[in-house]
């Protein structure tokens, strides 16, 4: 296996934003504790006053590369997001009860649905030999940077979009591509070659530049269209203190609805935490901040399921630390 410090920093090299995974595992090293778990004890969660999760700690900076991985043999871990990456992730079934579905019928993994989906959409892949378990890897849709992963699996790192909506995780079972093929954007990360898991190398099959996303994986992995908005209205009262509030919120409202894509979702924790400090000093309702940080995530182009899950994280955050705000 490579020296880890050194591939580390070829990875950042690349643009590939990196941070720490534990030793021969996929888990993140740091932080050790979820948002909504968040004691500002961490001494980077201390130093922010806020929880700093692994997207926002990784970094392309050699001196902080250094440092980490000098003093432990830590996997590594790519952001995919600040990378600008689209990694498609072409999984293998892990028994032999795990089986494609109905629609699927006659493949054997993520590299069967993948190329069946190439080949749908004009852009048929091919294999040659040489790599996995097979001897076989893929090519065509563009060649492209590719691993292979530790389980079997096939890593393939596209470049994001520069243009369009910021595209999303999905799951083969969850809007996704299909059966055993994953993608993982912002908000998402991989591990990188050089790293093991459970004692598995993940390896370079492929050492080129990653290619453009093929148009046909961004349409399908793009967030819905989001449903006409109504205008959103609190009634706060009137007076200096339902004007404080109403300007607190703006505030917020406006962070999120302006954040830059990769940041958009920590936007939202952070606003969360804001309006959560006065839902628990008395000055809003815990109902009203809901309402009006769902309608910022949704403009912002978050989806609802990760804005429901971020906002509560946020309240409850905030909730520890109650604002008052004077008459």
């Amino acid at each position: 296996m490579p020296d880890l410090l050194t591939t580390a920093l070829g990875h950042a090299e690349r643009g590939w934003h990196i941070f720490p995974l534990r030793p021969d595992d996929k888990r993140p090293a740091f932080p050790d504790h979820a948002a909504d778990r968040c004691t500002g004890r961490d001494p980077r969660c201390h130093a922010a006053g806020r929880h700093v999760g692994w997207e926002d700690r990784a970094t392309t900076n050699p001196d902080r590369i250094r440092r980490a991985w000098s003093t432990r043999s830590y996997g590594i871990g790519i952001a995919c997001g600040p990378s600008g990456l689209v990694v498609v992730d072409l999984d293998v079934p892990k028994s032999d009860a795990d089986t494609p579905p109905p629609e699927w019928a006659g493949v054997c993994d993520g590299r069967d649905v993948f190329a069946v989906l190439a080949d749908r959409h004009g852009t048929p892949t091919g294999w040659i030999a040489g790599f996995g378990p097979d001897d076989t890897m893929p090519v065509g849709v563009d060649h492209t940077y590719t691993v292979l992963t530790g389980s079997g699996g096939t890593h393939l790192y596209y470049r994001h979009p520069d243009t369009g909506p910021q595209l999303r995780n999905t799951t083969g079972d969850r809007g996704g591509l299909g059966w055993k093929v994953d993608t993982r954007t912002h908000g998402g990360y991989v591990v990188a070659a050089g790293s093991t898991a459970a004692g598995r190398p993940y390896v370079v099959a492929l050492d080129c530049d990653p290619a453009p996303l093929p148009d046909w994986i961004a349409a399908a992995t793009a967030p819905p269209p989001l449903p006409p908005q109504r205008p959103v209205v609190v009634d706060l009262g009137t007076g200096r203190r339902a004007a404080y509030v109403d300007a607190a919120i703006r505030r917020q409202v406006a962070e999120v609805t302006t954040a830059t894509a990769g940041t958009r979702n920590h936007a939202l924790y952070v606003s969360a935490v804001a309006l959560g400090q006065l839902v628990a000093g008395g000055a809003l309702t815990e109902d009203d901040a809901e309402t009006v940080l769902t309608d910022a995530g949704l403009t912002a182009g978050l989806r609802r399921t990760e804005t429901t899950r971020t906002i509560a994280s946020g309240l409850r955050a905030g909730a520890r630390r109650p604002r008052s705000v004077a008459a």
